[in-house]
């Protein structure tokens, strides 16, 4: 497990990175605080707002989020329906997951309105299934 930078995540995620970027700020807006991607094996920061601390322990959270790709399986077939994604409220923000296939993206941001949050996991995970990670 790794954190990754733009020289050694995959081709794939340097592809979509932008995109990735727009749909996150497009839904979330100016209450964006970051942005990260992450496999089974590599996590990558792809934004961070400029007034936060860059120390976060990127590796832990990703440790944690990675539980998702379990419990994605766990949950299929259920009379709930398919997974579609995770917010985790926290003191000072949000924390939004969403993971498709062998791959995700979690977002925290400021507070927001509860629709947002369905509208930015939708334009993510529109974007994840568009590739493989690999």
């Amino acid at each position: 497990m790794s954190i990754a930078n733009m020289d050694t995540m995959s081709e794939p995620v340097e592809t979509h990175r932008d995109e990735l970027l727009s749909a996150a700020r497009t839904a979330v807006g100016d209450e964006i605080r970051s942005i990260t991607y992450f496999t089974e094996d590599d996590v990558e920061q792809l934004y961070l707002r400029d007034d936060l601390d860059q120390t976060a322990d990127l590796v832990g959270f990703a440790e944690n989020e990675r539980k998702g790709f379990h419990a994605q399986a766990l949950y299929a077939n259920t009379q709930l329906g398919d997974y579609r994604f995770t917010v985790r409220v926290f003191d000072n923000g949000y924390l939004t997951r969403v993971i498709t296939n062998d791959h995700g993206v979690w977002v925290t941001a400021d507070s927001m309105d509860i629709d947002r949050f369905e509208e930015l996991a939708s334009a993510l995970a529109t974007i994840l299934r568009s590739f493989d990670p690999t």
